[in-house]
């Protein structure tokens, strides 16, 4: 699935070491199907040259506000015009305080005053140039003006300190980039979320768990990210990243068993939408051992089960009402081996939540591609096969209009 197809995306550089992770941006830019148009500062040369940039993006480089090989002799007016957004990665504490100030003197910061299109830039400086007061006073001038600011990120920088002002990882630049064009459906909403599976202990090393690898649960947190909200998201062991970190929207309690994920959920139910799509174990060990259960010939041990609590059910209790709508919008999943309609309709109507997803299909666990039955009070909608980042982006259209 490509999330940028027909957008054309100028992608400015400017002086600083980070500009070596420029041409993997421009290459992921690309397979998500967007159009890349160079734009480079005098300084940004001296760290990546135009040749690299034009041969990954098949497009000549524009390095001069006197560029003639445009026909109006305005390259400033004409490659912002044909753009859906602008992005500046690296963007250096200099371009920051001309854009902020609103200098241009020279191509990339002269085009970006001439804009209409949106402005994306991925701050990258040492620490301390990014802890001073006016760099600081640049940023929140350029907030004002309703330019986003991709990171900067925490880490180790090239000049061998550690701390804030490290450009983004390409990946996550690319990321932020297409969560920009996402609808915002869900801005300014609280999205809680369950994923992955639970880990029921046994012994010290044993335990009882299941297939769910979390990918559904983490991707329907990025489409709920990407559409605006602020999300908590609960996980079971599973070996995820958190996604669109750097965006400082998502708050990630990682827990291990169904009792804690029950204890993480309930006290974070001051929300507006929950999806319960973990897979939690409906029983747990009624006496785990202390020690680990040694094997003694034949003899196999004696395991006494106990029911899980319910975690869907008891934040379906905490439901209440606001502007005639419910909160918190309660979303449950089911996966079932044979008759989906009728058992996950069951579930619903059992937990008294007003939808409930099914999974289709026996190869859901682990993969990238799913297949979805939406089932609510008005009946059941197919959402067809696809990769789990396109069903969790239409799921979440779906409740948006619900809520």
């Amino acid at each position: 699935m490509q999330s940028l197809i027909n957008k054309k995306i100028v992608l400015g550089i400017s002086g600083g070491i980070a500009a070596y992770k420029t041409p993997e941006l421009a290459r992921l830019l690309m397979q998500e199907g967007a159009s890349v148009q160079v734009v480079m500062t005098e300084a940004a040369q001296q760290f990546v040259t135009p040749v690299t940039m034009q041969a990954l993006t098949g497009n000549p480089v524009f390095t001069s506000q006197w560029d003639n090989s445009i026909s109006n002799n305005m390259a400033h007016i004409e490659l912002s015009r044909a753009a859906d957004a602008i992005v500046i990665a690296p963007g250096s504490a200099d371009l920051m305080a001309k854009l902020s100030l609103g200098l241009a003197d020279d191509l990339l910061s002269t085009l970006c005053l001439a804009r209409d299109c949106p402005l994306l830039i991925a701050p990258a400086m040492n620490k301390q140039m990014w802890e001073h007061a006016a760099t600081q006073r640049s940023a929140e001038r350029l907030n004002k003006d309703g330019v986003t600011l991709l990171g900067p990120a925490s880490g180790f920088q090239a000049c061998g300190e550690v701390g804030m002002g490290r450009m983004l990882e390409p990946a996550e630049v690319a990321e932020q980039v297409i969560a920009f064009f996402q609808k915002k459906t869900l801005l300014g909403k609280k999205v809680l979320i369950t994923a992955g599976p639970t880990f029921e202990a046994i012994d010290p090393v044993r335990g009882i768990t299941n297939h769910s690898s979390g990918k559904m649960g983490f991707t329907i947190a990025r489409a709920a990210l990407e559409a605006g909200a602020q999300v908590h998201l609960i996980a079971g062991p599973c070996n995820l990243p958190t996604p669109l970190e750097a965006t400082g929207l998502i708050t990630r309690t990682n827990v291990v068993s169904a009792k804690e994920m029950h204890a993480a959920t309930l006290a974070a139910t001051d929300c507006d939408v929950f999806f319960a799509v973990a897979a939690v174990a409906d029983w747990g060990i009624a006496k785990p051992a202390k020690e680990k259960i040694k094997r003694n010939g034949k003899e196999t041990p004696n395991i006494e089960f106990v029911a899980n609590p319910d975690i869907l059910l008891d934040v379906a209790k905490t439901v209440k009402t606001k502007a005639g709508k419910p909160y918190p919008y309660c979303v449950g999943f089911a996966a079932e081996s044979t008759d989906l309609e009728k058992h996950a309709d069951e579930k619903r109507k059992r937990k008294g939540i007003p939808m409930i997803v099914g999974n289709i299909g026996p190869d859901t666990f682990g993969s990238d591609l799913n297949q979805l039955l939406v089932i609510d009070a008005s009946g059941s909608k197919k959402i067809a096969k696809a990769e789990k980042l396109q069903l969790a982006r239409q799921l979440i259209q779906l409740v948006a209009k619900k809520i």
